[in-house]
């Protein structure tokens, strides 16, 4: 029987090879050698071919050599072999089917046919997984809120089931991409992309169910995924297989589920998956123990039973889920917060631009609220609740703890969206007093209460802050004329809060925080969070970093005792050095947080922005994540990471959060703001109003008019001419090296 499996593997690299050649062939003759391909918004060309061999598949030219690299690794039509030697040939039958995939799909965007589209549906599918993405995700990824992923292949026996098992994996926030098709238990044949629609489940980024297409191959599509982490997040070299294979598997936390019968193409596609560190539990009667009582496949297993195939797989990969759920009755994850709610599925909303809204976190002695308690304040409030349509919200966190101090109030608050988001039918959106909620039919028909909103927020306030906050009670305010009055009160302290937290800077405190979270992607990252200074993620600020070391004192946010200062201006502590040099593995040694030019911060692959320099010009641009376009520099956003990630220092280079641009730390040492010479319109945009109110303190309250972005400018001759036009201040500044 084994030999049957490693048969059906080679059988199905073989198919795929022959199809890419031929696909190849006719791509050849029809456009030349020199066509030039790249799939969208990556700087890694045929991601796994690149990864593997160190060979960038540029042009159709570059394709016939990397086929020929998977001809190499391809094995003879299987005939008589013994047993196990023949599963190694299968797995080297696996990457060859990877290359072919990866390729075929290539030559499919060439010819207009990615990302796919389901002629039954029209749905269109999601395709090439983008670098953008990938790095908007990756915070995720590596602080907890998403375990791992997993990659269903086929179809369930129907679309209940299909549902049930896609809702599971959901709940324990675990990401899920979908491919292949296999028949129903009617004969159908059909996928859970589609068994899905059917049954109205909201596919996308948002809501954690990705469709990537629905042939098999598009499997390649999430290990392609897999690869680039190792690319991005790791550092890892193109080339060194060996390297990438070991890090996919001992740091990318992924999984497959396939459902119904498999056939070669599935087998070979499995085996290269295998070679990545796929665990793969099947629904059906396969052979996963040889005769003499040897595994065949140690990454692969069964579960006939559809209600524990997907704790199964959880339990073959290894993977921990700490799922916290309030006791709602719906389901609860953070997969559910991209859910959006149409008017045609509301049954009521709150606050938005129709009636008032706020939510106020507020610090309470603890013999001054009793925990766990939930008080609503209105008239006629569930009449009023069970009609629906619209109502005024009021929303009072009051916590008490030991530990508690009034600086982690905005934290608290902050997470107050998240807490909502987070239950399936509930949407919430804004914070503080332009607060707007939903609440959706199914969600009412399940038995979702008023009650529940506030159950929602003592449960994961206890969960998310258990080390500093010993008691939460949270009052519901329902009439207006109460909101108005409480609203007012609300509004002094945000106010009063602002404030205090204008006023911190780096040099009022004696000690940093850590984030270590992208250490289990980048190894030898370690991002230094001071007041003035984010994390290059955009998620963490130094209050953030602050409340997580008293949450978790062992957690991946450490304090950093300052210690003497070695330079003042470029940001450089004998206390930041030493936490460096231990906590890198002695990759870095030593740190300046002002400067782009002078060991400047090392970067994951999470950053939000890049600064870059243009020495013609004498300044920095500023790219953020999501822009395809090309930039002064040369580089695309995509092609410019590439360079920045990894856990390295690369002087004149560096990635950062957004609002680090509006810190009065900004490039302290290299002229701060005025050094700007080209940025995206979109960040222009998103930060304009801050950025005015820096540079009026600058001296230079016309800056931004000066600043070049895409529109004027995508390379550095025309970027010189508006300048020098323009008058910006960079051109006359002492050289930046």
């Amino acid at each position: 029987m084994s030999k049957l499996i490693a048969t059906a593997a080679i059988r199905g690299s073989h198919k795929l090879i022959l199809n890419a050649e031929q696909m190849l062939e006719k791509a050849l003759a029809e456009k030349g050698k020199d066509f030039v391909f790249e799939f969208p918004d990556t700087a890694f060309y045929l991601p796994m071919i690149y990864a593997m061999t160190g060979f960038a598949v540029k042009t159709l030219a570059d394709m016939k050599v990397a086929l020929g690299m998977a001809k190499e690794m391809l094995h003879p039509e299987p005939e008589e072999h013994i047993w196990k030697p023949y599963l190694g040939e299968a797995l080297d039958s696996g990457m060859a089917t990877l290359f072919a995939e990866e390729i075929i799909l290539a030559l499919k965007y060439i010819n207009g046919l990615e990302p796919a589209v389901d002629l039954g549906t029209g749905y269109i599918y999601n395709g090439f997984i983008t670098d953008t993405i990938q790095r908007n995700l990756g915070i995720q990824l590596v602080d907890g809120r998403m375990p791992g992923f997993a990659a269903i292949i086929g179809a369930a026996p129907d679309e209940d089931l299909a549902v049930k098992i896609v809702r599971e994996i959901q709940e324990k926030n675990i990401l899920t991409f979908l491919s292949g098709q296999s028949r129903d238990k009617n004969g159908n044949l059909t996928c859970v992309t589609k068994q899905l629609l059917n049954k109205k489940v909201e596919l996308g980024w948002d809501t954690y169910i990705v469709p990537l297409g629905p042939d098999t191959e598009h499997t390649l599509y999430a290990l392609d995924w897999s690869v680039r982490a190792s690319l991005i997040f790791g550092g890892k070299k193109p080339g060194d297989f060996k390297t990438h294979l070991k890090y996919t598997k001992d740091r990318v936390f992924a999984f497959a589920l396939v459902l119904g019968d498999l056939d070669d193409i599935k087998w070979s596609t499995g085996a290269g998956a295998i070679n990545m560190g796929y665990p793969a539990v099947c629904d059906t009667e396969i052979p996963v123990i040889h005769p003499t009582g040897v595994c065949i496949y140690e990454e692969v297993d069964r579960e006939l039973d559809h209600n524990k195939i997907v704790q199964r797989a959880i339990e073959v990969r290894g993977l921990k889920i700490i799922v916290e759920k309030p006791p709602i009755p719906v389901a609860y994850g953070p997969a559910f917060e991209g859910e959006r709610i149409r008017k045609e599925d509301m049954f009521i909303e709150f606050g938005g631009q129709r009636s008032p809204a706020f939510e106020w976190a507020r610090t309470r002695e603890l013999d001054e609220i009793e925990d766990g308690k939930v008080i609503i304040v209105g008239t006629d409030v569930e009449e009023r609740y069970k009609k629906g349509g619209l109502m005024p919200l009021g929303i009072v966190v009051d916590v008490a703890g030991r530990k508690m101090q009034k600086d982690f109030e905005s934290i608290i608050e902050r997470k107050l969206h998240h807490n909502i988001n987070e239950a399936q039918g509930l949407w919430h959106m804004g914070q503080r007093d332009i607060v707007w909620m939903r609440i959706n039919n199914q969600a009412f028909k399940d038995g979702i209460t008023l009650e529940h909103l506030g159950v929602i927020h003592n449960t994961l306030t206890h969960n998310r802050f258990r080390s500093i906050v010993d008691k939460v009670q949270v009052t519901l305010y329902l009439d207006e004329k109460d909101i108005l009055a409480v609203q007012e009160e609300a509004r002094k302290a945000y106010k009063e809060r602002d404030k205090r937290l204008a006023g911190m800077i780096d040099e009022s405190v004696d000690t940093f925080y850590s984030c270590l979270l992208c250490q289990s992607f980048a190894p030898s990252h370690v991002c230094v969070i001071s007041p003035e200074r984010l994390g290059l993620c955009g998620a963490y600020n130094w209050l953030d970093t602050k409340a997580a070391f008293e949450i978790d004192p062992t957690g991946g946010n450490q304090p950093i005792l300052k210690g003497e200062a070695i330079d003042s201006v470029k940001g450089r502590w004998t206390g930041v050095d030493e936490y460096l040099k231990k906590n890198s593995a002695g990759k870095v040694e030593t740190l300046n947080l002002y400067t782009i030019i002078d060991n400047p911060m090392t970067s994951c692959g999470c950053f939000e922005c890049i600064i870059s320099i243009i020495p013609e010009a004498n300044g920095v641009m500023l790219v953020q994540r999501g822009h395809t376009g090309m930039t002064p520099a040369g580089m695309k956003f995509s092609t410019l990471a590439g360079t920045v990630g990894g856990g390295t220092q690369n002087p004149g280079f560096m990635g950062i959060g957004v609002n680090f641009i509006t810190s009065k730390k900004f490039l302290y040492a290299d002229g701060g703001i005025k050094r700007i010479v080209w940025m995206t319109k979109s960040l222009k945009e998103r930060i304009g109003e801050d950025f005015k109110k820096r540079a009026e303190e600058e001296g230079v309250p016309d800056i931004l008019d000066k600043i070049a972005d895409e529109t004027v400018a995508e390379d550095s001759e025309k970027l010189l001419e508006y300048l020098t036009k323009a008058g910006h201040p960079a051109l006359e500044m002492e050289p930046m090296f």
